[in-house]
């Protein structure tokens, strides 16, 4: 009789961690995949204590040229990502929209692909209409600093890290810099 009620017990016991387990899991990945406006509101560091951006000078998916210094004088959003990446894959269409709708008012963006074969980048890009370049960064000193994409770098005008993003970034966040950025 005494074997029966451990039984019981232990068999609760083992239902109970199990749902801490995936409890755990799930909270993780809500964690990891949460837009970052959710878990990460800093604010754009104070123009004195921007450090500069570091030179960028890579060719894009047709083999043309882009270099970050022949963009001084506009806020640039360069944005680390991969199309294998699911965040990556969810933030695009906000990324899309911002490049849309605040280009026009001095913004540039591009996009850095890590992924290790180019083919894979033009069906990506067409199928989210992007409109801004895509250039191959996979092997390049560039990427030495990013440790998780998407990860996402908002320079000023000058040619400094406004701000960085690691993990997916909300539209509504990256509309409410940039136009800050912009406003200098």
């Amino acid at each position: 009789m005494k074997q029966n009620f451990e039984s019981k017990d232990s068999k609760k016991m083992d239902r109970l961690m199990a749902i801490l387990a995936s409890a755990a899991v799930i909270g993780g990945l809500l964690f990891a995949f949460a837009p970052e406006s959710l878990w990460h509101s800093a604010s754009i560091k104070p123009a004195s204590k921007r450090a500069a951006a570091p030179s960028i000078s890579l060719a894009d998916i047709n083999g043309q040229a882009w270099n970050l210094e022949q963009h001084r004088g506009n806020v640039v959003l360069v944005n680390f990502w991969a199309t294998w990446c699911p965040p990556c894959r969810a933030e695009t269409p906000g990324l899309v929209h911002v490049a849309n709708e605040l280009g026009p008012r001095g913004l540039d963006v591009v996009g850095i692909s890590l992924d290790e074969t180019k083919d894979v980048v033009p069906p990506f890009v067409s199928s989210y209409k992007i409109p801004y370049p895509i250039v191959m960064g996979e092997g390049s000193p560039i990427t030495a600093g990013i440790n998780s994409i998407p990860t996402t770098l908002l320079i000023d005008k000058q040619g400094r890290i406004a701000k960085r993003y690691e993990g997916a970034v909300s539209e509504s966040t990256l509309e409410r810099d940039i136009t800050q950025l912009l406003a200098e």
